[in-house]
């Protein structure tokens, strides 16, 4: 009879060359026995002695099809791991799998009745109004790519849309979410474990819904037997030790017996770990436990991490959703895909308000209005902001002359805030005493504006009663359940522990913003100085333009640019155009307008100092929101010709660059010597060059 050491030589002689490369790196890394000079020049005799010495012949099996399922070697895994099972037990196993495989499939049948139930409807815009609509009946497909890094994005969100709209109309090869889990032709692999990333708003979580729907529904991916979801806003407080299955029981099914065990056939479980920037508990993936046992109780976070690192069900498919700045925290050696969610191309903008409006003409009314404004329509790549634009605009437009109709985003966002209030006064009109009595609406928004700039600087999206609290909101009042706020912050249970957020993180944004705003005027206070609470800020001259100024500066040194539409909106509600909307809804607030040319002339400053170009371009941004004519004065001398004959300055350069990653044609071709005139305008035309078929 073979040695095992002989079965271990006889499975790696099964690999190519680059599987082999493949299963040493991953040797290497996950185990600090092997470093990297004893896999440098090592052929699979020398693997395998390696493997021998350092963990003895069963614990090297062991290893070895852990690390061959982890590269998506599942036969040979699998063939590996039977020969550690004596003779009696094999042949016991093979007569039983067919009993066990039907009783799978019944369990599987229960499972999809209770997912049918959670996933056939969704909630439209939030968690508070109760208005469900059928998910098939609503959904649109997105724009869905592969991304080749998966890693950390150093720049506002929002900015990420708007400087690379232009590839959702270059034709890249699109990913279908119900295909990153088949067995590909042709190779026979299988992608075992997923990264999809994607922006706050972006789809993804509507998107894991559909999945869902669609395997219970029996139209896709009936090959997997399970499927389990489990979103971190979940499993953040599950704070008790448990096991695997014991989260399994707990969630979907009512004994432990209904599911004794998982299937151990490859892709037969699929694990799907929503909203991974919502996690609020450490994920170690150096910690030097291994967790293979599904009924052993431990932490969550070790849970997580050991399917992740295959030690827990290695057969499992796994799925991991997340914005961008969190993906990070999940080393990329253990992914075997990541996919990028970029929201709705030109054409899905347009079957969105086709299929939410009211009428065929409505529709073509917003789609022409949202046009005429390059910031809206570039925004309406994110489907949250689709469903905004439409509540905003739909009333508007139905009208047949209307001229507040919003062309900014500071505009949108106002009118948005508008509207909610005109439906909390419809709302208790005929009530003589209103709930309402309890908080006026402007009351409430300025203590959720006050939660969330203070969430917004920590970098939070996910609040707990503590947090509500701190700011002088009583759950218990009419924020939440009144409904005065529903369709701005929305409540959800899990684990029956309350969770609050916005709807989505520009609306966070805007409200922080007319808080800062209003605590300005109100109080001349400026948050972004050490001595604010001082109110310092009364023997200054020029208040707005003290508070602008430190505004553009903070958001100027945040990494990760978490400032940058904060600051769009904080200057755009400065503008005299907004005022009479502003008295609306604060009409406690006294306005007076003020000159904001300081404010012009210091962004224009700062353009020509700033280095960054993503930095930039939202300062072109910010001087969009204020109406500046800068960048039209730049669209003439472009659009005649003249601009490249010029000697631009920095400032010019940057708005070129701002100019064109705005335009709505697609750049088949970018003429890079028209422009170039020093190392410096090179780099800042990186992302015109970036996003173009090619350049000369």
């Amino acid at each position: 009879m073979a040695s095992l050491k002989e079965h271990l030589k006889d499975s790696l002689k099964n690999l190519v060359k680059d599987d082999l490369r493949e299963f040493q790196w991953s040797l290497k890394n996950d185990h600090a026995y092997i470093s990297n000079s004893e896999m440098a020049n090592a052929d699979i005799l020398d693997t395998v002695d390696k493997m021998v010495a350092c963990f003895g012949p069963e614990e090297a099996v062991k290893i070895t099809v852990e690390i061959l399922r982890k590269i998506n070697q599942n036969n040979l895994a699998k063939q590996l791991e039977n020969i550690l099972k004596p003779e009696p037990l094999r042949k016991t196993e093979n007569d039983s799998s067919q009993a066990a495989l039907h009783g799978y499939t019944e369990i599987s049948l229960r499972l999809k009745d209770k997912l049918k139930q959670d996933y056939k409807r969704i909630l439209v815009g939030n968690s508070q109004t109760g208005h469900k609509k059928y998910l098939n009946d609503i959904y649109t497909d997105l724009y869905v790519v592969e991304n080749e890094t998966g890693g950390r994005v150093n720049e506002h969100e929002v900015i990420q849309i708007e400087s690379n709209h232009n590839r959702l109309t270059a034709k890249e090869k699109p990913i279908k979410f119900n295909d990153m889990f088949k067995v590909q032709c042709g190779t026979g692999r299988q992608n075992g474990i997923v990264l999809t990333v994607g922006i706050a708003g972006v789809g993804k979580t509507v998107s894991v819904n559909k999945f869902i729907l669609d395997w219970v529904e029996g139209k896709e991916n009936q090959d997997i037997a399970f499927i389990f979801p489990l979103p971190f806003r979940q499993l953040n407080l599950t704070t008790e030790n448990c096991s695997l299955m014991g989260l399994i029981h707990e969630f979907f099914f009512s004994e432990p017996k209904e599911l004794p065990s998982l299937p151990e056939d490859n892709g037969k479980v699929l694990f799907i770990f929503d909203g991974l920037d919502e996690c609020r508990f450490p994920l170690s993936f150096k910690d030097g436990g291994r967790i293979t046992d599904v009924h052993k109780n431990t932490t969550v976070s070790k849970i997580v991490t050991s399917l992740i690192k295959r030690h827990l069900v290695p057969s499992a498919l796994i799925w991991i959703t997340s914005r961008p700045a969190a993906a990070s925290l999940i080393p990329r050696n253990h992914v075997d895909q990541v996919t990028e969610v970029q929201g709705f191309n030109d054409e899905q903008k347009e079957q969105y308000f086709n299929k939410n409006s009211n009428s065929k003409n409505i529709s073509e009314n917003i789609i022409n209005h949202i046009r005429k404004s390059r910031s809206l329509y570039i925004m309406c790549h994110i489907p949250i902001f689709c469903w905004i634009s439409l509540t905003v605009l739909q009333p508007l437009l139905a009208q047949e002359s209307n001229d507040k109709t919003p062309t900014t985003l500071t505009g949108m966002y106002t009118s948005f805030l508008i509207s909610q209030q005109q439906n909390m006064e419809e709302k208790y009109c005929d009530d003589p005493e209103p709930k309402a009595n309890a908080r006026s609406f402007d009351q409430i928004i300025l203590k959720l504006g006050k939660l969330a700039f203070q969430q917004l600087e920590k970098g939070n999206l996910i609040f707990y009663k503590e947090d509500l609290q701190e700011c002088g909101l009583d759950v218990n009042e009419g924020l939440v359940y009144s409904g005065l706020c529903t369709q701005i912050f929305q409540k959800g249970t899990v684990s029956k522990r309350n969770v609050y957020s916005f709807v989505h993180l520009s609306v966070q944004e805007f409200l922080a913003a007319l808080y800062v705003f209003f605590i300005n005027k109100d109080k001349k206070a400026n948050p972004f100085l050490p001595s604010w609470k001082k109110m310092a800020q009364k023997i200054s001259k020029k208040p707005l333009f003290q508070l602008h100024k430190a505004a553009i500066n903070k958001a100027l040194q945040s990494e990760n640019g978490h400032l940058d539409l904060f600051l769009r909106f904080l200057l755009g509600l400065s503008l005299e155009s907004n005022q009479s909307d502003l008295n609306e809804l604060l009409p406690k607030l006294k306005l007076k307008t003020e000159n904001v040319k300081d404010t012009i002339d210091y962004i224009k400053e700062k353009i020509e100092m700033e280095k960054s170009v993503e930095r930039t371009i939202n300062l072109f941004h910010c001087l969009s929101e204020l109406k500046d004519d800068f960048v039209e004065e730049i669209q003439k001398n472009l659009s005649s010709g003249n601009l490249s004959a010029q000697h631009l300055s920095s400032a010019q350069w940057s708005g070129l660059v701002f100019v064109l990653q705005m335009s709505e044609e697609t750049r088949e071709m970018f003429e890079l010597q028209k422009y170039r005139r020093s190392d410096e305008a090179v780099i800042r035309l990186l992302p015109v060059i970036k996003n173009s078929r090619s350049a000369l």
